[in-house]
Order: structure tokens, then C-alpha cells, then sequence
């Protein structure tokens, strides 16, 4: 019988650590690490929440991908009996440059997925608390919603660890440099050295620091900035109870999650911000940030003008140049897999791309073109 493949995966966040659970499932052995900790406070798959949907405009590859990660994340709850995916639906709100979303529904309807489109008048009336100026009209997902960030990268690393897989909370020293076309082993930080057959690097932020010419700034963290507001006293019209995870596509991209477990009104731009350092940036977040937030939310939620602030967040994206994600092999080690750019909505894809990566990397499948590294040199 032949010995089963050691694998190395690198970063235990959203893309790594459902990339470790499939290539144990698969059979192979798996050493799983992180400097931090999945879903730490520097991590781009940290925080309290993250939205998932479907909408992404003619980009067929993301919506299927999206399906496929919602019926995984539906069985890993019934699997690890507890709540990851809260079905509140996604109201995504379109103003006056409409291309992308009308891009959006054939592509919607051809991958099954349940929506309504909306006039504008329909969503004044549905939710009330809306200011609907502006708003032409609306896709709404009926089975959108978010999911728990922080707790579902520690309940991946549960249900990995209880199928026989290893983790180390250790870092990956960089540059890391293969030879001979391949990378026969890593060294860490307790000064050790680890050995596999294979090499997963899904490590956020830092892939480009730890592969500078493989990918340098073609992974590029951004500051990004989470806010989460008051709502009225005794006034559930703004929880999740009744109201959706919305998405206002606009002048700006503003979006928000109402509620989870009664945090507060969670408001973020999507607009990338400077660059930024995941190590040792400071995470305190901005005057200007706050300003821009409360101006929105005065706009677009009047009853909402005001509102104390209650908790706010400095994450980061990590953007590649086409927001495309990476998946392929190291470009000088055939055993080397690098997978990045989530570009700030990789974390609802966690476990589809875990799951793809894991064959992948066990049976030497080519990778969909829009996700190799050589599409950057044409």
C-alpha cells in the first residue's frame, strides 16, 4: 500500500483551514498552521460576520461557487450541530448604473438560486425603514444572509482536528525559497524545520511578503474599516429578526448586517482603503470612517441618525488586481500551491474552494484559468 501524502497547509482562516478538513478527508496526512490562530484579530477571516450571496454581476464562476458553499456550509451545521448560516436573505439595492446587477440575473437564474427582483417602490414598502431615494430597484436572495466569521474558523479547526489532522500555532519564516523545482520543507518560527510532500500556502495577507516574486504585490492588503451602530430603544425593525443583510450600490458600495446575537447595526464601505500593514498596523479606527458611516446612515436610515457607536473594527482585504482569486501552483515548485485574493468576499467561498483546492493538490488537476498566477503576464 502506498504511504498517504504529508501535506503542509499554511493559514488556518477561510480558505486554509476548509483546505486542511477536504485533504484529510481525502486521506492524506495534514499538518495545519497559524501564526495567531484561525480567525484571530489580524486575520482577514476574523470578526464577527461575513455576508454571504450570490450576486456578482456576469462572473458566473463566483455565483456557482457561492451555491456550492452554501449547501456545504448547511451540511457542516447539521455535521457539527451548531448555527455558521444565518438565512436573513440579502437585499441588494441598485441605483443608477445598473450594468452589473442586470448582468447578475441570467447568471442567477441559470445556478437556481431563489430571488425576487424588487421596483423601488416595492422595497420602500417591504422596509419601511429604507429611505429609498435613489433606489431603482432590487435583487433580493432569498437564502443570503451571513455567516459567523470567528466562530466558524474555530469550529473548521474542531471538526479537523477530530478527524485526525495536526495543527501547530506557529508562523512560516519568509522568503520562502524553493529549489530544484520544488520546496522540500519550510522553516518556522521556534527555529524548527518542517518537511512535507506538499505545500498549501493560504495565508491571507501575507502570501506576497512570504513570496515576493511569485506574488509580491499582486496580493495587496487594504485597510478596511467595520463599524457597528445603536439602534432605537426596544426597536426590533432594524435587527435580523425582520430586516436583511443589505447592499447599497450606489455612488458608494456601502453594506451591513443587522443584528448578530444583538451587536448593533454593522455598517462598512467597500471602498478599498490605503495599504496596510496585518502584522503590526494599528487597529484604531478612523474619524473619517466613522464620519462617512454616519452621514450614510443618516441618508439612508434616517431613524438611524445619530446613533451611538457601539463597537468598531480595522480589518483588511487582501486585493489581487482583477479581484479574481488566486489558486495555482507555485510557478518554480510543481509540489507548492498558493491561494489568495480573497479580495473581501472570499470568506462565504471557504469551504467550496477548500474542497477544490484539496483535489486539486491530491490529483494534479490544472486550475480554472481565471485563478492562475499567469494570467497576470498577459
Amino acid at each position: 500500500m502506498s504511504k498517504p501524502p504529508h501535506v503542509v497547509v499554511v493559514g488556518a482562516g477561510a480558505f486554509g483551514g476548509w483546505t486542511a478538513l477536504y485533504l484529510r478527508r481525502r486521506g492524506a496526512r495534514v499538518t495545519l498552521l497559524d501564526a495567531w490562530g484561525p480567525g484571530n484579530a489580524r486575520a482577514s477571516s476574523g470578526g464577527e460576520t461575513r455576508v454571504i450571496r450570490a450576486t456578482y454581476g456576469p462572473r458566473a464562476v463566483y455565483t456557482r461557487m457561492a451555491v456550492r458553499a452554501l449547501a456545504l456550509w448547511k451540511e457542516h451545521e447539521r455535521r457539527w450541530r451548531r448555527q455558521l448560516y444565518h438565512k436573513i436573505g440579502v437585499l441588494w439595492m441598485v441605483q443608477s448604473d445598473d450594468e452589473y446587477e442586470k448582468a447578475a440575473l441570467p447568471v442567477l437564474r441559470d445556478a437556481q438560486v431563489a430571488f425576487e427582483e424588487l421596483t423601488g417602490a416595492e422595497v420602500a414598502r417591504r422596509y419601511p425603514q429604507i429611505n429609498g431615494e435613489g433606489v431603482r430597484w432590487a435583487i433580493f436572495e432569498k437564502d443570503g444572509g451571513y455567516l459567523t466569521a470567528r466562530r466558524a474558523c474555530a469550529a473548521v479547526l474542531e471538526g479537523f482536528l477530530a478527524e485526525g489532522g495536526e495543527y501547530r500555532q506557529v508562523a512560516v519564516q519568509g522568503p520562502v525559497q524553493p529549489r530544484a523545482g520544488e520546496l522540500p520543507a519550510v522553516t518556522l518560527s521556534d527555529g524548527s524545520t518542517l518537511t512535507a510532500d506538499r505545500f498549501v500556502f493560504a495565508c491571507g495577507p501575507w502570501l506576497g511578503s512570504l513570496f515576493p516574486d511569485a506574488i509580491g504585490d499582486r496580493v495587496r492588503p487594504t485597510r478596511q474599516e467595520v463599524l457597528f451602530f445603536g439602534t432605537p430603544l426596544g426597536d426590533a425593525r432594524f435587527t435580523e429578526a425582520v430586516f436583511p443583510v443589505w447592499a447599497d450600490h450606489g455612488t458608494r458600495f456601502m453594506y451591513g448586517i443587522p443584528g448578530n446575537e444583538w451587536r448593533g447595526f454593522k455598517v462598512a464601505d467597500d471602498a478599498h482603503g490605503p495599504a496596510f500593514d496585518p502584522t503590526s498596523g494599528e487597529r484604531l479606527p478612523s474619524a473619517e470612517a466613522l464620519r462617512t458611516a454616519r452621514d450614510y446612515l443618516a441618508f439612508r436610515f434616517p431613524e438611524l441618525k445619530g446613533a451611538p457607536l457601539l463597537e468598531a473594527r480595522v480589518c483588511q482585504y487582501e486585493n489581487s488586481p482583477d479581484n479574481h482569486l488566486i489558486i495555482d501552483r507555485h510557478p518554480e515548485a510543481a509540489n507548492t500551491w498558493l491561494v489568495g485574493g480573497g479580495s473581501g468576499h472570499g470568506f462565504k467561498h471557504g469551504p467550496a474552494v477548500g474542497e477544490l483546492v484539496a483535489r486539486l493538490v491530491l490529483t494534479g488537476e490544472a486550475p480554472d484559468a481565471q485563478f492562475r498566477l499567469s494570467r497576470f503576464a498577459q
